[in-house]
């Protein structure tokens, strides 16, 4: 299985959408797709229709109770994509791994020898706390979203430092798979310049694909449904079919493969 976290310490960047669609665009294409909930807000689980009352075991367990994932995942009404969900309850977690001396190690030791999907996508909290910096080790590679804004690169900066103390400590094999521009509005000049500058610093590292400012995908989630289903047709869910595509050719070829 590959393990991609999508993370970005700053709020508000299409994180949490990229990770619902984008998990729906890889199962579309044939992946047995995870989606894997560490957000306490569960808006990931939300946005896949899944109700709070339902989530009755939930990343909380995963890491305190140390449950296996396969009695944490839910189905969903997508094909090939199921959902591992979040609480308010995961808040807690962080406090109660402080002490313990797996704390970085927990979410590597409950997926390592899973063999039930092909691709995990890991739902990060807008943070780079401890929820974060399990998924950090417990990945094969980073997805980061990257709002198309004034401060976005100053944000970044500080993500990428995270990266290389984590590669250094925790997980030496963590990579960047790439960095995916959205909310872009080419109506609005700072967005192009955002988009140029983010380019010429980071070079191929960033998608070719960007998600635009799309009223659709803002839609989506209040019905319970990823906007490629709410929507196939729309500006965004085009640009997410676009990534996946992206996606899969950057991914490990003897990986893809297995």
């Amino acid at each position: 299985m590959i393990t991609i976290a999508i993370a970005n310490q700053k709020g508000g960047v299409g994180k949490t959408t990229t990770a619902i669609n984008i998990a729906t665009a890889m199962a579309a294409s044939g992946w047995k797709t995870l989606l894997l909930d560490l957000d306490p807000q569960g808006n990931a689980s939300t946005g896949l229709g899944l109700a709070s009352a339902s989530r009755d075991r939930t990343s909380y367990d995963l890491l305190i109770e140390r449950l296996p994932v396969s009695e944490c995942t839910f189905p969903t009404t997508i094909p090939n994509l199921e959902l591992l969900p979040a609480t308010v309850d995961l808040s807690g977690a962080e406090l109660e791994l402080v002490g313990e001396e797996d704390r970085a190690n927990r979410l590597r030791t409950a997926l390592a020898g899973h063999r039930g999907h092909d691709v995990c996508f890991i739902d990060c909290p807008p943070s780079l706390g401890l929820l974060t910096l399990n998924a950090l080790t417990a990945a094969d590679t980073l997805l980061i979203p990257l709002q198309c804004e004034f401060f976005a690169l100053e944000g970044l900066s500080q993500l990428l430092q995270t990266v290389e103390r984590v590669q250094e400590r925790f997980n030496v094999e963590l990579g960047i798979v790439g960095v995916v521009l959205t909310m872009f509005d080419r109506r609005n000049r700072l967005t192009d310049q955002v988009a140029d500058d983010v380019r010429e610093c980071l070079g191929n590292l960033v998608f070719d694909s960007v998600i635009p400012r799309n009223v659709r995908l803002s839609e989506a989630p209040s019905h319970g449904l990823p906007a490629l289903v709410y929507d196939h047709s729309c500006a965004g869910s085009r640009a997410y079919m676009a990534l996946a595509r992206e996606l899969i050719r950057r991914l490990p070829q003897e990986r893809k493969a297995a």
